[in-house]
């Protein structure tokens, strides 16, 4: 499966980032208030999620990787998270903020799915709801890799050797960059489990949402450059930040 975050993916992922990182967390905190009924689509192991709970609001989140809300669940057992994609997502509550952290927009690999996406979210929210999301832009183009090499080596609890390697290859006609991942457990020299992840991302260029995003609906948008809210300055910004309001 494309972009299935699996047990050795989630258990690095966990060990590599257990917390939010502040700037990004606050700026998708200082959309929330108290009285809203908020969603995170794709909320992995709870980064964001467990923050805005322990804050007292009232959020709701989903996912498709078992093993990455098993994690939340280890952090948060009373959360309010179900196993779903976002294709599969179906809600009669609506929300008054809904937000997706971590340029994970961009897991959505054509044009067709992005708008999909955001037509499913403007239907998901209030009268006067919003919607916060982070795409990837072609500024994190990287070169062409054909084999694996070693990309990061973690210890886990237990004392093993966690591996990840990837391979890299840029589809340039459709802007989708592919890492294809192999995770490998060591003990010492002993390779006890591995696991492989297809994980692929769409590059966006400036303004190429924009178009989408007003046809779902939305009636405003506006686009920054970083956390701190500033205007985009060139397409060489690595993230755009898009806020959409109904």
């Amino acid at each position: 499966m494309i972009n299935y975050y699996g047990s050795l993916c989630t258990t690095m992922y966990e060990l590599l980032h257990p917390i939010a990182p502040e700037d990004e967390l606050q700026f998708y905190l200082q959309y929330a208030n108290n009285k809203m009924n908020i969603l995170e689509p794709l909320c992995g192991t709870g980064r964001f999620l467990v923050p805005f709970l322990k804050k007292g609001f009232n959020i709701t989140g989903f996912d498709m990787s078992t093993e990455m809300l098993e994690e939340l669940y280890r952090k948060a057992p009373y959360a309010q998270v179900f196993k779903s994609s976002i294709e599969e997502f179906r809600c009669k509550e609506k929300f008054d903020y809904i937000f997706i952290t971590s340029g994970s927009f961009s897991l959505f690999l054509d044009k067709d799915t992005a708008f999909n996406v955001l037509m499913k979210m403007k239907e998901s929210l209030t009268s006067k709801g919003k919607f916060v999301f982070a795409a990837e832009t072609t500024a994190n183009i990287i070169p062409d890799r054909k084999d694996y090499l070693e990309d990061c080596r973690v210890k886990t609890q237990e004392g093993y050797d966690l591996v990840l390697k990837t391979k890299n290859y840029y589809d340039k006609h459709k802007k989708i960059l592919l890492s294809p991942s192999l995770y490998e457990l060591y003990d010492g020299v002993d390779l006890l489990r591995k696991e492989e992840m297809d994980f692929r991302i769409k590059l966006y260029d400036f303004g190429e949402l924009d178009e989408l995003i007003l046809k779902a609906g939305f009636k405003r948008i506006h686009v920054y450059s970083d956390f701190k809210k500033r205007e985009i300055a060139d397409i060489n910004s690595k993230t755009f930040l898009y806020e959409c309001y109904v």
